[in-house]
């Protein structure tokens, strides 16, 4: 997610990636936005999976399979993100929080609670205006939190080798 609204126009083959994206690769038939221009089901369940990881209240932890993909998460009801839940998903997706600019951005054109917190309705309209402006900007969201080109949440080398050291760091010999 960009800082700040930006107007831009959509692509004219939104299937394919924008120009800036690796030379050749394409999306495995994968559609971030349906025909009438809405979100597609499947990435609202990515996007449900990402809220979901930084909402309050918490929502519970998903169980690890024995493949070792993790199960999508899904907010609580009325689940929104705090001030702290905002910058922990900015943070992650972009490596900075957002400005204060663009917190009141936020709260001033979408939805939130009474106290100002996102709601998961709020944070479908960002993706809904990022992915008709900059359709590869989502799917660069999408791999910071481990969602492959078929919208597959999938373990990263980095989360392996976080594994492997806190196993090795709990030796059973």
């Amino acid at each position: 997610m960009r800082q700040g609204f930006e107007s831009g126009t959509q692509s004219p083959r939104p299937e394919t990636p924008e120009p800036s994206s690796i030379q050749g690769r394409r999306n495995t038939g994968v559609q971030l936005l349906d025909d009438e221009g809405a979100i597609s089901d499947q990435l609202e369940a990515c996007l449900k999976h990402i809220f979901a990881k930084y909402c309050t209240p918490p929502t519970p932890a998903a169980t690890v399979e024995d493949d070792r993909r993790t199960a999508l998460l899904e907010p609580l009801p009325n689940a929104y993100l705090s001030p702290e839940g905002l910058d922990a998903w900015a943070r992650d997706t972009n490596g900075s929080p957002f400005s204060q600019e663009t917190k009141d951005e936020l709260v001033e054109f979408l939805d939130v609670t009474d106290d100002g917190g996102l709601t998961f309705k709020g944070f479908m309209q960002i993706y809904q205006l990022q992915t008709e402006n900059d359709e590869e900007e989502t799917w660069k969201d999408l791999s910071s939190h481990g969602f492959d080109r078929s919208l597959e949440l999938v373990y990263t080398r980095r989360e392996d080798v976080e594994a492997e050291a806190r196993d090795d760091s709990n030796p059973t010999s």
